[in-house]
């Protein structure tokens, strides 16, 4: 068994029943677990918990604030340095898809010159096999601390990934996962790092590894939150603003679909692709400088007004100035002719597909004003007409989802029932979270209105035949909590 001999006395229950895990491997389901780690060598624990996205959403790469609440289900990393510089991670996953177990030489992240590789050419090498490119999210940490920080690995780590954070339901799980990877990664390796750019690196080992297109507040979530509070975030790139206390009478709920999410997906990823489009549309009619980065590919705009995010352009001037330039829809092939490419870093305009422009752009400059609208009401004492008005917003901001194609059947039927129930039944407001196209529906209401919320799960069960699972509470980010030292002790 394991003795806690540096780190936080405020443990979560979900972490001593980690603990309690890890004194057991050696019983484990998992017989990759069994004999992982040296009985005679402390281990590091971390803990990152996942996010219910309240308002802000898929225009967090547009600049816009977003408002983030961590929840309950985290993710748990073990990690013990080995003298070999390689990696073994095995997860407890149940996935019967998975490979629980990965292995790589770190040697193969340095190119010839002794010197770490490209991102692009790592994700070739880590995403061969679908049955283990999980694990490309958190090896992946690795050669961001290489890439970002300059650290050389002189000897390697043996990491045990256990998780609550459901994957494909829209919570991020692969953000707890990288983030919980790279606190464990830094308090081992002894690496001077704070949790805002623990979140930047993890989006990059998103961004160009997983080959997930996201925006930072995922991780800024799991890194940066706080219990029972909304994390705000501007990101420009990652501004934290005072985290704003959820008022005393209210709760957010997370209702899960049943339909699998994946922003990593066609949907998101051309989403992305029509927002950026929108944008250089606009800055070509608003006669900014561009010019080309060519080692790059990308467009870079000076434009000190809206400092390159299309959130910072206010709907007024949206509506007068710019809406009309904007195509309904526009193929690859017309776009490149016409302006080259856009200012994303992170996609690539297809030729050969043909992209939505003006609902993706549309949303990314209102939804910024609804978050901001929201965060202001929020901060006040919240009264039944204000609690109407925080629900009306998260019901612009599904429609305006939907409008941009990443809507779905089962969401919106979660999004009517609340409707439906609506302040007679204590419930105010719901909106589809994240990337959207399926996952999961964040839910507004009164705190004592908890049985609604049941009965509403059990009708949309009797509906669509599948019972949704409810996430509801809230715990602290990665860097809040810390890590702990652990070390084996007799029985």
């Amino acid at each position: 068994m394991y003795q806690i001999v540096h780190g936080t006395t405020n443990i979560p229950p979900d972490l001593w029943e980690f603990i309690h895990v890890l004194s057991v491997l050696g019983e484990s389901s998992v017989p990759e677990a069994r004999g992982l780690f040296d009985p005679d060598k402390d281990l590091i624990v971390s803990r990152a918990p996942g996010r219910l996205d309240l308002m802000g959403g898929i225009a967090d790469y547009s600049g816009s604030l977003v408002l983030q609440l961590p929840i309950q289900e985290a993710t748990f990393v073990a990690l013990q340095q080995d003298e070999q510089r390689r990696l073994r991670i095995v997860t407890l996953s149940e996935d019967p898809t998975r490979e629980p177990a990965f292995e790589m030489s770190l040697s193969d992240f340095d190119n010839d010159a002794g010197e770490p590789i490209d991102y692009d050419l790592a994700r070739s090498r880590l995403q061969t096999d679908a049955a283990r490119s999980w694990a490309a999210y958190a090896a992946g940490v690795f050669l961001g601390f290489m890439r970002e920080r300059g650290v050389q690995f002189r000897s390697g780590a043996r990491i045990l990934i256990a998780s609550r954070v459901p994957e494909g339901k829209g919570v991020s799980s692969s953000a707890a996962l990288e983030v919980a990877t790279a606190q464990a990664v830094a308090a081992a390796f002894e690496i001077s790092i704070d949790p805002t750019d623990i979140a930047l690196l993890c989006q990059k080992v998103e961004n160009h590894l997983a080959g997930a297109p996201c925006g930072v507040m995922d991780q800024m979530t799991a890194a940066c939150g706080e219990a029972n509070r909304l994390l705000a975030l501007i990101c420009q790139p990652a501004e934290l603003l005072p985290s704003i206390p959820i008022p005393e009478g209210i709760t957010f709920w997370g209702l899960d679909s049943g339909i699998r999410h994946d922003v990593a997906g066609e949907d998101y990823g051309s989403v992305r692709v029509g927002t950026f489009m929108g944008y250089r549309i606009i800055a070509d009619k608003a006669r900014l400088a561009a010019y080309w980065n060519a080692p790059g590919g990308h467009l870079c705009v000076d434009d000190p007004k809206w400092r390159g995010y299309l959130a910072n352009l206010t709907p007024s001037e949206f509506n007068r100035s710019f809406s009309r330039y904007l195509p309904e829809r526009i193929s690859g092939d017309e776009f490149i002719a016409h302006y080259q490419g856009t200012t994303d870093s992170v996609t690539r305009v297809d030729p050969d597909r043909t992209y939505a422009v003006r609902a993706p752009t549309t949303h990314a400059i209102l939804e910024h004003h609804r978050v901001r609208l929201f965060a202001e009401v929020i901060a006040k004492t919240v009264s039944r007409r204000r609690l109407e008005l925080l629900g009306e917003l998260m019901y612009q901001s599904h429609a305006s989802y939907s409008d941009c194609g990443l809507g779905s059947a089962r969401t919106d039927l979660l999004v009517q029932l609340v409707r439906e129930a609506g302040p007679k039944r204590r419930l105010y407001g719901a909106k589809i979270t994240g990337g959207g196209s399926g996952g999961t529906v964040a839910v507004l209401g009164q705190s004592d209105a908890v049985g609604d919320v049941v009965a509403l799960a059990e009708r949309y069960a009797n509906e669509t035949g599948y019972q949704p699972g409810i996430f509801s509470g809230s715990s602290p980010g990665s860097a809040a909590f810390g890590n702990l030292r652990l070390r084996q002790i007799s029985r």
